[in-house]
Formats: structure tokens, C-alpha cells, sequence
């Protein structure tokens, strides 16, 4: 990929000296005093695993559970290499003679900082991750810009994003750069919805603030998903924290196969999901749905679902997703559908073609139940006649088709009404 001009970041300083842990070395490349301990895992599990906890002053600053077997997701030189800010892992012998180090503590020697030059250009690819390659270049086919030339494209998310936050590559600031990047891609566009996730670590106050003063987000292209989802991690054997937009992309794509785009994503179970980051209650259910924020519940007996269908969109008329996103279908099936207009005679006998065809469409969606109405006549109208294509749109070579359509939307709310009589009888009304 196309390099991306950005402000080159701060020289890193050299690394220390490197020390020996096994079959391994292991190198500090953070100031402080570092060290390394290696312990035994927690559980049971191949001889190979252990623990390796990276300490400053003592204290705990990151832990890995890996392995000594080369070739895994678990392998301790990869995640040390992906995931570490303090120091790196090298390999000390063959791959065959590789092996779990002894419990041990080995301090580090800091690194010591070069001789500052003012003169020396910042060195090739030495910018740390930001908003800016995320965002790339559509005549590089780099970053959102590079989803530009893909049509097939309805949804987009970007979970790597908080991987970059969580381990200090970029701040809140640049998150709601990238995010509000991908909204606008999406708007852009006109045929995909983005996927927002949150910042972890937050409450439902906390996700309410958020969502209305620091990001304050409004468009009817993006839906944001709370809180984070615990999924069992097969790297590590362990459940891990991950944001919900992975598990929220499959969610639609299900249900747009099982039920159809009219169907709103939610109530559906979220598979592979163990536990949720924060339980939602009913109270805070009703505090965060009216700004857009659909919350990931458990419930007894049923599950962890999905209970929320609305965009980040102030307007009414688009207020929930699967409108969004039942427009995006027929306007793209529509499209496609009428390819074979181009370059016809633009008279009556077209109109007249026209509107059978795109009638066809839509009766059969009225059929399904994407469209409400008793009769197909409530459900939608399609013109195509003098008045929509005029002499002077005619000889502009364009041919002007009116679409209207009154989708279904979802209940949210099922009102029951108790009433009790001093008889003893009762009435209820839902």
C-alpha cells in the first residue's frame, strides 16, 4: 500500500541491551525499570504455555499467556510483537530446539537515548498508526477510500480501531476522527451503514455522554452497539473483551438471509458471545434506546441478544435501521433492475415498461411483508408518465421514475393495560 503523508512521530529510543530467557531473548524497548517474569499458566494446558508478566517498579504492566511453540496465534515472539509497548522477543535458536523457559525474573537494562540531530529526516514508515490510514487515499484503493470501488458493500465496520486505542496507538480524539471518516464514507457512498463501536471501559451514563457530548454523532448512515462482548479467545483458552461491531455485522447479514432486509436486526441472539461487559438493565435500557445507542442484553433462559434497532439519525423518518436499510436494498435492486432502460426510445411504450417492472418488485416485497399496507395500492405507488418526465428531461436524455413506498417499521414497545375492580374481576388490554 501507497505510504500516507502524516506528521512524523518522535524518534523511539534505541533498545536496551538484549537478555537472555531460554531460547529466547527478551530486549526493553520503553524507559523504566522493566522486568520480566515467567510463571505458569492459569489452568491446564500443553507444556509449552506459560505466562510471561512484564513489570515496571514492580508493578504489573502487561501480561501474555503464550506459547514456546512456533507457528500459533499464541506464539510469544508474535503476540509480544503485536500487543507489547514495552519490550520485544527474539528468537535465540532454531526452531526445532525452541522450548518453555523456566520460571524466572530477568531485569531488563533500560534503553539509553541517542544523541538528538536535527539535521537527519524523519526515517521512511516511522509514523505510528492514525486517523490518516485509516481514512486513505480512493485513487490508492487504500483505507475507506479504497471501499470506494467495491459496490457490493452494505456494511462497514472497523474493530481494529479500539485494538489501536487499547494499546496507545491513537486517543479518543483520533477514534471519532476514524469514526466520523466512516460515517461520511458511508454517506458518500449511499448504499452501506457503519457499524460504531464504543469506547470500552464505560458505563451506561458514561456511554450516554459520550454518545451526546464528545461524539455527537447524527446520521442516518451509522448505528452504534453497547457494551463490549466476551467471546472465548482460542489463542489464548481464554475469554476475551472485544468490541461488538464483528458480532453485530454477522447478526444482519443473518438475519438479511433468514428474515429479509425489512426485518429489524434485533432480538437475535449473539452467537458465540459468553458474557457482556456490563449487564444492562431495563432502566438503562430506556435511558440509552432514545439516543440511538442499542444495547446487547442477557437475559434468563433466552440468551445474550441484540436489543436495539436504531440509527444515530435525529430525523424521525429514519429513525430505525431496517428503513435504512430496506431503502439501500430497493434502491440498489431497483438500479439494477432497470439497466436495460439505457439508451431505449424515451416514450410512452417505455414508461408504460417501466412502471410493470418496478411494480413487479415491489408487489412481491408487499407480498413478503416488507411493505405496509392491506392492499398493494397502500404499500406503494410507482409513476412514470408526461408529468415526471417532462419535454425538456426527455431531450436532457433522462427518463424519471417516482417511487413511493411505506415501509414497516419495528415495535419496539408491546403496551399492555391492567386495570383492577373493586369486584375482584379484572380486565387486561395489551
Amino acid at each position: 500500500p501507497a505510504a500516507v503523508s502524516a506528521v512524523p512521530a518522535p524518534a523511539a529510543l534505541p533498545a536496551g541491551e538484549p537478555q537472555q530467557l531460554g531460547t529466547f531473548t527478551v530486549t526493553a524497548t520503553a524507559p523504566g525499570s522493566l522486568s520480566v517474569e515467567v510463571a505458569d499458566p492459569e489452568g491446564e494446558g500443553p507444556a509449552e504455555r506459560f505466562k510471561l508478566i512484564v513489570k515496571d517498579s514492580g508493578r504489573v504492566a502487561e501480561t501474555f499467556d503464550v506459547t514456546a511453540k512456533k507457528g500459533g496465534r499464541s506464539y510469544v515472539v508474535t503476540q509480544v510483537k503485536e500487543h507489547s509497548r514495552l519490550i520485544t522477543v527474539q528468537e535465540a535458536a532454531p526452531a526445532g530446539q525452541l522450548a518453555r523457559p523456566e520460571n524466572q525474573t530477568v531485569a531488563l537494562s533500560a534503553p539509553v537515548a541517542a544523541a538528538a540531530s536535527t539535521d537527519a529526516p524523519p526515517a521512511a514508515g516511522a509514523t505510528d498508526t492514525g486517523p490518516a490510514q485509516y481514512l486513505g487515499d480512493s485513487a490508492d484503493r487504500t483505507g475507506f477510500g479504497g471501499l470506494e470501488a467495491v459496490d457490493a458493500i452494505s456494511m462497514v465496520a472497523v474493530p481494529d480501531l479500539m485494538a489501536a486505542y487499547q494499546r496507545g496507538a491513537i486517543d479518543l480524539e483520533a477514534v471519532k476522527a476514524v469514526q466520523l471518516g466512516l460515517i461520511s464514507h458511508c454517506e458518500l457512498m449511499g448504499d452501506r451503514v457503519a457499524v460504531i463501536d464504543p469506547p470500552p471501559g464505560m458505563n451506561a451514563r458514561q456511554i450516554r455522554d459520550w454518545r451526546q457530548e464528545t461524539a455527537g454523532y447524527d446520521s442516518k448512515y451509522a448505528a452504534l452497539y453497547y457494551p463490549w462482548i466476551k467471546a472465548f479467545d482460542p489463542a489464548t483458552g481464554q475469554g476475551r473483551l472485544i468490541p461488538p461491531s464483528g458480532h453485530i455485522a454477522g447478526i444482519w447479514a443473518r438475519n438479511d438471509f433468514e428474515r429479509g432486509v425489512h426485518k429489524a436486526p434485533a432480538n437475535e441472539v449473539v452467537r458465540g458471545a459468553v458474557d457482556l461487559e456490563l449487564q444492562i438493565t431495563r432502566g438503562e435500557q430506556d435511558l440509552l434506546n432514545p439516543v440511538g445507542i442499542n444495547c446487547i442484553r442477557a437475559f434468563p433462559g433466552r440468551g445474550i441478544r441484540v436489543w436495539g434497532a436504531r440509527t444515530l439519525s435525529s430525523d424521525p423518518a429514519w429513525r430505525y435501521l431496517n428503513v435504512r436499510r430496506y431503502f439501500n436494498y430497493l434502491e440498489e435492486s431497483i438500479l439494477i433492475g432497470t439497466q436495460w432502460v439505457v439508451f431505449e426510445p424515451n416514450d410512452h411504450n417505455l414508461w408504460a415498461r417501466i412502471r410493470r417492472n418496478v411494480s413487479a418488485f415491489l408487489v412481491n416485497e408487499w407480498r413478503s411483508g416488507a411493505l405496509f399496507g392491506a392492499r398493494p395500492e397502500e404499500a406503494y405507488y410507482v409513476k412514470c408518465d408526461d408529468e415526471t418526465n417532462p419535454p425538456e428531461s426527455v431531450d436532457l436524455g433522462r427518463v424519471i421514475c417516482e417511487i413511493g413506498i411505506a415501509p414497516v417499521k419495528p415495535a419496539e414497545f408491546v403496551i399492555f393495560r391492567l386495570a383492577q375492580f373493586s369486584s375482584g374481576s379484572g380486565e387486561l388490554e395489551e
